[in-house]
C-alpha cells in the first residue's frame, strides 16, 4: 500500500515507521495536534502520529470497506475496532511545548482510570500497571521537538519508548507493561469517543477510509499528501 506524510504544526510523520519492540513495519493511519482552550486560546500541546501494522487493514475491511471518512469520524465503534484489533498499533507524541514525563503519565493515568471505571474494568492488575507506566516517565523531560512512543501490541503489551527528536530508535524502550487495559487505554485516550485529539481521529478517518477503498486484495490507492493544523 502507499501511503504519504503528514505534517502537523511543523512536526512530520513519516508515511512508514518499524516501532520499538516490533518486528513489523507501520504504516501511518492517522495523525492531528492536541491541545486545550485555555482563557479564550487554543494552545497546542502535543503532535500526534497514529500508525497501524499492515494488517490492519485487511481486518478493518471487512467491516469498514466502503464508508465514507464522514461515517467512520462519527462512529464509536470504529475507533474502538481501531483500538481493539487484533494487529499492532504504534503511537508517537511530539511536543511542541515543553512538558515533564510527570506531567504527562500524570494525565494519561488520569484519563486511562476515567476510561476503565467507566466502563467497569478497573482493578488492582490495572493500579499496578499505570504505577509501572508512571515510574517510566519520572526521570525525564521533554522539551519542544522531543517524542514519546508507544506500542501497542496485540497480545496486551505496551512498550513505551522515548526519543529527543522525532526520530524512531529501536532501541530506546524504558517498559514493557503486560496490561491489556492500560495497552488499549492508552491509545483509546488519544482516538476513542473522548479522546484528546479530534484533529488525530478526523485524519485517521478520512486516510483508513481510502485505505479500505481496496479493489483487489494487497491493491489500496495512495493516501492524498496532508497537512493537519487547527
Amino acid at each position: 500500500m502507499a501511503v504519504t506524510e503528514v505534517e502537523v504544526d511543523g512536526v512530520v510523520f513519516p508515511p512508514v515507521v518499524r516501532p520499538p519492540g516490533s518486528g513489523f513495519t507501520h504504516f501511518l493511519a492517522g495523525a492531528g495536534v492536541r491541545g486545550l482552550e485555555i482563557g479564550g486560546n487554543f494552545i497546542k500541546f502535543t503532535a500526534i502520529g497514529v500508525y497501524l501494522e499492515d494488517a490492519a487493514v485487511p481486518s478493518l475491511a471487512k467491516k469498514w470497506a466502503g464508508k465514507t471518512a464522514d461515517e467512520l469520524a462519527s462512529d464509536a465503534a470504529f475507533f474502538c475496532d481501531v483500538v481493539t484489533g487484533d494487529f499492532e498499533k504504534f503511537t508517537r507524541v511530539t511536543m511542541i511545548l515543553p512538558l515533564t514525563g510527570e506531567q504527562y503519565s500524570d494525565k494519561v493515568a488520569e484519563n486511562c482510570v476515567a476510561y476503565w471505571k467507566a466502563t467497569g474494568v478497573y482493578t488492582d492488575a490495572e493500579g499496578v500497571a499505570v504505577d509501572k507506566f508512571k515510574e517510566a516517565f519520572k526521570p525525564h523531560s521533554f522539551p519542544p521537538g522531543a517524542s514519546i512512543l508507544f506500542t501497542h501490541s496485540p497480545a496486551g503489551v505496551l512498550t513505551v519508548a522515548f526519543s529527543k527528536d522525532s526520530s524512531v530508535p529501536e532501541d530506546a524502550v524504558a517498559a514493557e507493561i503486560e496490561n491489556r487495559a492500560l495497552c488499549e487505554a492508552v491509545l483509546e485516550s488519544i482516538i476513542g469517543e473522548h479522546g484528546v485529539s479530534p484533529a488525530a481521529k478526523r485524519s485517521l478517518a478520512v486516510r483508513v477510509a481510502e485505505l479500505l477503498k481496496v479493489d483487489a486484495p494487497g491493491d489500496a490507492p495512495a493516501v492524498e499528501p496532508a497537512s493537519v493544523s487547527v
